[in-house]
């Protein structure tokens, strides 16, 4: 989620009525991307496990292929990462918010924010 000026962008996309990504999404695919672990993802991230599952979870069942995948077992290749499919879902991802952000050098944006007030006026007592 960007803040520019007075602009907060937060994109989501969905599939049907779930949310399949947006910006909390996108960080957690970060995350997951830099821990390996859904676990260590979700305490960097300050969640629960079960909320970071469920969080991966949808966002599995949303796109066309997985965008996570787990490797259970002792091996080398244990611990959990973003698949080709999900590394490019977080990449366009976040190309498609830096395209909207652009948006605040639009002269309809400029002209929207000089018609704001510097702070708001003090609420009115009924």
């Amino acid at each position: 989620m960007a803040i520019i000026g007075p602009l907060k962008l937060k994109a989501q996309i969905f599939c049907g009525g779930e949310p399949a990504i947006g910006p909390g999404k996108a960080d957690l695919l970060e995350a997951v991307d830099r821990e390996g672990s859904i676990s260590a993802a979700g305490r960097a991230m300050g969640m629960s496990y079960r909320r970071t599952w469920l969080l991966v979870d949808s966002l599995n069942r949303c796109w066309k292929e997985r965008v996570v995948e787990t490797t259970a077992g002792g091996g080398a290749d244990k611990g959990t990462r973003l698949t080709p499919f999900g590394r490019t879902v977080l990449e366009t991802y976040r190309a498609f918010e830096a395209r909207l952000a652009e948006a605040t050098g639009d002269a309809s944006y400029r002209k929207l924010t000089s018609l704001l007030r510097d702070t708001p006026l003090p609420p009115h007592e009924p």
